[in-house]
């Protein structure tokens, strides 16, 4: 697509993360308008795609795709409906920004894997929003210089204030921890070899039958060693939070920031309460990256492999949770097209 024109985008999914997009690419993103929405719930779509000028309603994915008007699509679909919208759109060569997981396991996400190489391009990006955190950039950047030496462990923190009805321990790995597997794989170019997960009491605010919270470890390709607490009952608000200890030095992201005030013998500031309020400033950026890349013709950020990997993590965690021993996470080995 040329650099001036304008990218016309169709977000798969109208839910709270893809009216979230929606409100993103037409109010906040340059470069980029929503030309069609696509939805189940046809009256939900319509309701949307009427508030904005040019813009489309759909039931089906490969509806929006055949418009003229859409250059690129945005997934926000449950999970489960992501490979074959991801494969709908190899179809018609459109670049695509998928929101995580890429699929909700291994064998699917190694099927799209398989798709684009045959494809021959990188035509998926994965929204692993975290990679455009401003606090996560400068990390890495200073793990990347090895300013304090190797990284040696991460210690990282997730916590939310409460789950809606139905989680499970086992979302527990794949919709919280997913986002700190790639986070390591990210800092440290490593792989993630093994998982092993700790199960304390669980705490008096966890819904019966959910074992919160848990203390789930990582091993590397590279000899670190990553813990994490998760803890998505904490009750008070919505962390995420991690340090580096390297060789000769350590740094730390995800401290509260913002107004602190001083008043009747207390001192303090707000916890954010949800990942939409966290990392507003990081999923703004990301969408507008992917616009501009796109607009160039390139596709950056995290793709099929990274989203491959995380799944094939996460059912080593799945399992390790479930048996209480060390399992270790079996990757293929990555194509030439991820390198």
């Amino acid at each position: 697509m040329p650099q001036q024109g304008t990218l016309g985008v169709a977000v798969i999914g109208t839910g709270r993360m893809g009216a979230d997009h929606v409100r993103r690419i037409d109010e906040v993103t340059n470069g980029a308008r929503v030309a069609a929405v696509v939805d189940i719930d046809a009256e939900r779509a319509k309701s949307i795609a009427d508030r904005i000028e040019g813009c489309s309603a759909y039931t089906e994915p490969a509806a929006a795709m055949a418009s003229p008007d859409v250059d690129a699509l945005l997934i926000a679909s449950p999970g489960p409906a992501h490979e074959a919208a991801v494969l709908q759109a190899f179809e018609h060569d459109l670049p695509v920004l998928c929101e995580k997981p890429l699929t909700p396991d291994a064998a699917s996400a190694l099927r799209l894997i398989e798709a684009e190489q045959r494809l021959g391009h990188r035509r998926v990006q994965v929204g692993f929003m975290r990679r455009y955190d401003a606090d996560f950039t400068r990390l890495k950047s200073l793990l990347d210089a090895k300013e304090f030496g190797r990284a040696l462990m991460l210690h990282c923190q997730h916590r939310n204030a409460s789950t809606p009805p139905g989680f499970t321990s086992q979302m527990m790995i794949n919709d919280s921890v997913v986002h700190e597997i790639d986070t390591t794989r990210w800092l440290l170019d490593q792989e993630i070899t093994a998982v092993t997960v700790l199960r304390p009491t669980p705490s008096t605010a966890a819904p019966q039958n959910l074992s919160d919270p848990q203390l789930v470890l990582f091993e590397t390709s590279g000899g670190a060693v990553v813990d994490v607490e998760i803890f998505v009952n904490c009750g008070f608000g919505y962390q995420v939070r991690c340090e580096a200890v390297c060789e000769t030095g350590s740094a730390r992201v995800g401290e509260e920031s913002g107004l602190l005030t001083s008043s009747a013998g207390r001192w303090g500031g707000a916890v954010p309460q949800d990942f939409v309020d966290r990392f507003a400033d990081a999923y703004d950026r990301q969408v507008q990256r992917w616009v501009d890349a796109t607009r160039r013709g390139e596709i950056e950020g995290p793709s099929c492999w990274d989203g491959y990997a995380a799944a094939a993590v996460c059912e080593a965690g799945v399992n390790a949770q479930a048996i209480g021993r060390r399992t270790t996470a079996e990757l293929i080995e990555r194509p030439a097209l991820y390198r």
